[in-house]
């Protein structure tokens, strides 16, 4: 396990700022949650974190290192990520795209060693994906390719997991057991969700984003209000509590158009 923090971060695309002096910093061992409407930055935030969108200022830290003046292989060692979208275009099994994970460790074209091999099978046997070992990779469904995903950022053992929308393409039980999963592991996760009750369910705290910035953030109960909710999600709100945790529940509806 391992801290993250980010630093005054800004991220441009083609000229346009899409992600304005962020600070964000997770303990380690916690779940922090990124939510905001699409747009809001989210994503972009996140693959600078996974080093594929460059820092336009800012800084990102895990226990300290410098990620952007680290070699890929050692920033590789330290964070992990699940991406929104991973094209193949190789003809992979999903074994092989799982075992992807343990390259960081690995000296260039190395064989995998009997470790690598125990730590992919685990990967694959969590996920819930061992049976899919020798299936190509294009030929599976949404949801196995992104559990096989998944079992490949687990394989890397980077003290650091980065998911960015990790329940698309599942359905509503694997979306429970692959959060289920991850909180297991007690990694320093930071994800991006756009279901306001699970980001409720599964994180310690959010971060709310809104035009790339932050606009608030703290424990779940402090943050998923009507109010905050109607301004920046633009629907309504009724706030209760889940019986047994007490996380907050949302019941959404459109907004209001005769009210303030």
């Amino acid at each position: 396990m391992a801290d993250l923090n980010l630093h005054d971060v800004r991220v441009t695309i083609a000229g346009t700022p899409v992600v304005t002096g962020v600070d964000l910093t997770v303990p380690s061992g916690r779940r922090v949650g990124i939510i905001g409407p699409n747009g809001s930055g989210k994503s972009t935030l996140l693959r600078a974190v996974y080093r594929h969108l460059p820092l336009a200022g800012g800084s990102i830290t895990v226990d300290g290192e410098d990620l952007w003046r680290l070699t890929p292989r050692r920033a590789a060692q330290l964070v992990a990520a699940l991406p929104q979208e991973t094209r193949s275009d190789f003809d992979v099994t999903a074994w092989e795209m799982a075992a992807m994970g343990r390259t960081p460790h690995k000296r260039p074209f190395a064989p995998d060693t009997a470790e690598d091999t125990a730590i992919v099978a685990d990967a694959l046997m969590h996920t819930g994906v061992v049976h899919l070992a020798h299936r190509r990779y294009t030929t599976l469904s949404g949801g196995e390719k992104q559990r096989v995903l998944l079992a490949r950022a687990l394989a890397q053992r980077a003290p650091v997991l980065v998911l960015d929308e990790p329940t698309n393409h599942l359905d509503v039980r694997h979306q429970f057991e692959l959060l289920d999963l991850v909180t297991s592991t007690g990694t320093t996760v930071v994800a991006a969700l756009h279901d306001l009750n699970l980001a409720a369910t599964y994180c310690d705290h959010l971060y709310v984003l809104a035009e790339g910035r932050v606009v608030a953030h703290g424990p779940p109960c402090d943050i998923l209000t009507p109010p905050l909710v109607r301004e920046v999600f633009g629907v309504d709100a009724h706030v209760t509590r889940t019986p047994g945790t007490g996380t907050p529940h949302l019941i959404l509806r459109p907004r209001d158009s005769a009210g303030p």
